[in-house]
């Protein structure tokens, strides 16, 4: 039975990574879009400085792990099956909205398979715990961007006052450079809040298999999430970027400027209350603020549209993908 648990313990750790490695090249979009589209920095400067800052970031917290490992789903009430079940459809999930271009909320995929499985193998709802999961990710998941999009807007009204009798060509020059600051702590908040998911579904697996007896993050845990979301992020996201930095709204480098800043300061905020939110959700609507705060016509409301769907759709989706797995390995 040792070897059996061993086993699935290795499989699971590795599906692990592989989620934190796609979650990296998914999501690279999310810190480095504005500054590719401003053209600021090269899409190999933005993915290196990116992958770097992904990398540190990731080691500053472990709030959101126990989230994820411990506050939705008790790891001990479940079984490994479980967990490789919902991290089989979170990638299903992040490989076709990539594939399609579409900016996806890979936080949210795995939430979702993780519910629809436990849910499956327990044949009960109750397995769930509700409470934590509507304060920590429903609650969040419509006030994040929200906030995004309030925060981009009100910045960007802030520049306009500020910037109204600079020369255009100075404050080019100027944000052309603020810009790779405000990149540079998108990217650290987002490996602070994204490396922490795969962190506390492989401490939730160490914890079901009783490799550890309560929860805590191993070292050896972070330094493999860290460099596996930091080696996704380094080959890049270029259909992302392209819906995100260019089909969604037209961006100088201070719009880039204020829609990196807000989303950043968004994304912090929600690491510090352990809550585990879309990076993608935020700098999705910060951009929309910040092209909403020129003229509302700026943004191009058809393709926000389709991102929206694709965020609605994603926790039932996989909720939906992971209970028909589930409920395959329970048949067999």
């Amino acid at each position: 039975m040792l070897n059996y648990t061993l086993i699935v313990t290795v499989i699971i750790i590795v599906f692990s990574l592989i989620f934190d490695f796609i979650n990296g090249f998914h999501d690279t979009a999310n810190a480095i879009a504005t500054s590719v589209s401003t053209k600021v920095l090269t899409l190999k400067e933005a993915i290196i400085m990116s992958a770097t800052l992904n990398l540190i970031g990731a080691f500053i917290s472990v709030k959101v792990a126990k989230t994820i490992g411990a506050d939705i789903v008790d790891p001990k009430l479940i079984s490994q099956m479980v967990i490789i079940a919902a991290l089989v459809a979170a990638i299903i999930w992040n490989l076709i909205t990539w594939y399609f271009g579409i900016p996806n909320s890979s936080s949210h995929a795995l939430i979702g398979g993780l519910l629809g499985a436990s849910i499956i193998y327990k044949s009960s709802f109750l397995i769930i715990n509700w409470h934590s999961f509507i304060t920590k990710v429903v609650l969040w998941l419509f006030l994040s961007p929200l906030i995004g999009f309030i925060i981009g807007y009100f910045i960007m009204i802030l520049l306009y006052w500020i910037l109204r009798s600079a020369k255009p060509r100075s404050v080019s020059k100027f944000f052309s450079k603020a810009q790779i600051a405000s990149a540079a702590f998108m990217a650290f908040n987002h490996g602070a809040n994204d490396a922490q998911k795969s962190m506390g579904i492989i401490t939730m697996t160490l914890l079901s298999g009783g490799f550890i007896t309560y929860f805590h993050i191993p070292i050896w845990v972070k330094i493999c999430c860290a460099f596996a979301m930091a080696l996704g992020t380094c080959t890049g996201g270029r259909r992302i970027i392209k819906t995100m930095g260019i089909n969604m709204a037209r961006l100088a480098p201070v719009n880039g400027f204020a829609a990196e800043t807000g989303a950043a300061i968004v994304i912090f905020i929600a690491t510090m209350l352990r809550a585990p939110v879309s990076t993608t959700h935020i700098i999705s609507t910060s951009i929309m603020g910040v092209g909403a705060a020129k003229r509302l016509s700026s943004v191009k409301w058809g393709v926000a549209r389709s991102i929206v769907w694709a965020w609605i759709l994603t926790i039932p989706v996989c909720m939906i993908l992971s209970g028909i797995i589930m409920f395959i390995f329970k048949l067999v």
